[in-house]
């Protein structure tokens, strides 16, 4: 019984804090403390500046070795693969009309990495896990990337053209924070203290930041619209997708803080990027914020139960 408290209070004390900086965030805005143009200016603020900034001091002040984990990278492109072709298969045949498909399947692969994910990565393994996932986080991304937009031009029956999609993945920041750590780390190049202090400063106030802003911006009370494909992006997202890629991970050899970061980065909510996206393209951008509040919401459920079964078996 002791053994089993210890894991739930571990598993409660990597999501536990993302919940209540997050409810924070729906409380400020609530009084007005937060408001739409705090949340806006935030959020960009977090994109372009901080979390590059975070990225870029975690990967230039690790060792190669430790920050480009080649096993780990490859196994989470290919099985983000997999399980995007296995959502088209599923969605075709499941997700009515034709034109919210491509929705769907982007609310239940693209997960909130960057801001959720590195947050539990952070609060399970401490500095270890930040390593651990920013350079897997940052090559996802591109994936991610370009898979949104190939189901959103088949459901929508659009056409975006390739240039603007490579041109969006080259100056995405996060991209550009990472391409320029990694010859510093690989060079083993050592910064001036100017630079890594006036760095550390703006990675320190990324994460709470960036939760207070995407609490601030949640609307649960969109949910009451297209209910049937919210809910079955939710299920997928927050159930099925987590626990093919831990069990491919598993299958494979991952354990300790690998098959962590691949739990942890797989069943955080999905991505505010998705709304973005959805909204630029002429979709159902309600039903994409819907999906965003829901899993959000059940994220911190479903994450403490796979760390709790994860802990007890020995395995994370």
């Amino acid at each position: 019984m002791a053994d089993f408290l210890s894991i739930l209070e571990f598993s409660f004390s990597v999501t536990g804090p993302i919940f209540v900086i997050l409810l924070l965030g729906v409380w400020l805005r609530r009084i007005g403390l937060i408001t739409e143009p705090f949340i806006d200016a935030g959020s960009k603020l977090v994109f372009n500046v901080a979390l590059p900034a975070l990225l870029f001091i975690s990967i230039a002040t690790t060792d190669f070795d430790d920050a480009a984990n080649a096993g780990l990278i490859l196994y989470g492109l290919l099985a983000t693969a997999v399980i995007f072709i296995a959502l088209e298969l599923l969605a075709s045949r499941s997700v009515h009309p034709r034109e919210d498909r491509g929705v769907v399947v982007q609310g239940a692969f693209r997960s909130n990495m960057g801001i959720v994910g590195l947050a539990y990565c952070v609060n399970a393994y401490g500095e270890a896990g930040l390593v651990a996932a920013s350079l897997y986080l940052g090559l996802v991304t591109i994936l991610y990337n370009v898979l949104a937009v190939i189901t959103l031009n088949r459901s929508l029956a659009k056409r975006r053209g390739v240039g603007g999609m490579v041109k969006g993945i080259f100056t995405n920041p996060l991209i550009i924070g990472i391409v320029l750590a990694l010859p510093v780390s690989y060079f083993e190049i050592r910064l001036p203290s100017l630079v890594l202090q006036s760095g550390r400063y703006f990675a320190d106030m990324t994460l709470p930041l960036a939760l207070l802003c995407t609490g601030a911006s949640l609307n649960f009370a969109s949910l009451r619209d297209a209910m049937s494909n919210t809910f079955q992006a939710a299920g997928l997202k927050l159930v099925l997708v987590p626990l093919l890629m831990t069990a491919g991970g598993i299958m494979v050899g991952f354990r300790g803080i690998e098959l962590g970061v691949l739990m942890l980065m797989s069943s955080a909510p999905t991505a505010a990027a998705s709304y973005v996206m959805v909204r630029a393209m002429g979709g159902n951008a309600t039903l994409a914020a819907n999906i965003i509040a829901l899993t959000t919401l059940g994220s911190i459920i479903a994450t403490s139960a796979g760390i709790t079964l994860l802990r007890g078996a020995g395995l994370m």
